[in-house]
């Protein structure tokens, strides 16, 4: 058995108290020793929790990377005092009671893997949706592979990533907060795994369900650009999702909301500015998703 020491946080808004305690309950069900857990109350109060369970409660809603930085830094600078954390919703589920012991496995195997995406699939049907799998190619959700972006509600990160890189990016709030840490995390020599055998149960949902999300989409993907590409990447990167984009031929109030996120992009500061080396875009393109898409 590993002697990784694992942690677990998650983020919750308090309105989901029965999936959150079924959660917690799939996490001190894993095998090995006992994941250490923290619970952030997102500007909310925090619903009852198991004996064990640590909580924080913050007076205002910090956004989803904002919450979870605050989760990391509860283990300590940069989460220190464990090797490994878990992320995961609030409304997901651990499929199986070894994904802790299988994380360990994987980190211990590997001293250059900074990340594991899980496999999100729905408890009903046990569907994987192509948008939960991160690649391209994206047909087949039980192959496992490298990739170079992962899933922010179900992932397991070794700690030491953080103290390389920092933390996720506060000022994101929601959307492309994961895919910022990815790149930095490959720029600085990690790589990231995708798991199917590492499975959290979550209902079947669209993530335009949040009333924010075609604004914060196109900006977030501004700032992820503007931070972390070569200058001569920006424009063709943020060209051809903006073709997308049209190409997906959304509604007139979405299409709006879009192009104000994308201005807003370009008007608002970024955050620090720390373009990536050409040979980490030449590894994002070996492993099948160059920078430009």
């Amino acid at each position: 058995m590993s002697g990784m020491k694992v942690g677990a946080v998650i983020i919750t808004m308090g309105n989901r108290p029965e999936e959150l305690r079924a959660l917690l309950d799939s996490v001190a069900k894993q095998d090995g020793d006992r994941v250490e857990v923290v619970v952030v109350g997102n500007g909310s109060p925090v619903p009852d929790v198991p004996e064990g369970v640590r909580t924080i409660e913050l007076p205002e809603n910090l956004g989803i990377p904002g919450g979870r930085n605050v989760g990391i830094e509860a283990f300590g600078p940069a989460g220190r005092d464990v090797d490994i954390l878990l992320f995961l919703d609030d409304d997901g589920l651990l499929a199986s009671h070894d994904t802790a012991e299988l994380c360990r496995e994987a980190f211990e195997a590997d001293p250059k893997l900074g990340i594991v995406s899980f496999r999100i699939a729905d408890p009903e049907t046990g569907i994987t949706q192509r948008r939960h799998v991160p690649r391209l190619r994206a047909s087949d959700p039980m192959r496992s592979s490298r990739v170079t972006t992962f899933l922010g509600g179900a992932n397991a990160v070794r700690t030491r990533v953080f103290a390389d890189v920092g933390g996720l990016p506060d000022e994101f709030f929601y959307a492309h907060e994961e895919t910022d840490l990815a790149w930095r995390a490959l720029d600085a020599g990690w790589m990231i795994d995708y798991r199917s055998d590492m499975v959290l149960y979550h209902p079947t949902t669209a993530p335009s369900r949040h009333a924010v999300y075609h604004r914060m989409v196109a900006r977030n993907r501004v700032w992820l650009a503007r931070r972390n590409l070569p200058a001569l990447l920006v424009p063709v990167y943020l060209g051809d999702w903006l073709l997308l984009t049209l190409l997906r031929r959304p509604s007139r109030s979405a299409l709006r909301a879009w192009f104000g996120g994308f201005r807003e992009g370009w008007t608002t500061s970024c955050g620090p500015r720390r373009p990536m080396k050409w040979r980490t875009v030449w590894r994002l393109t070996q492993l099948g998703r160059p920078p430009v898409i």
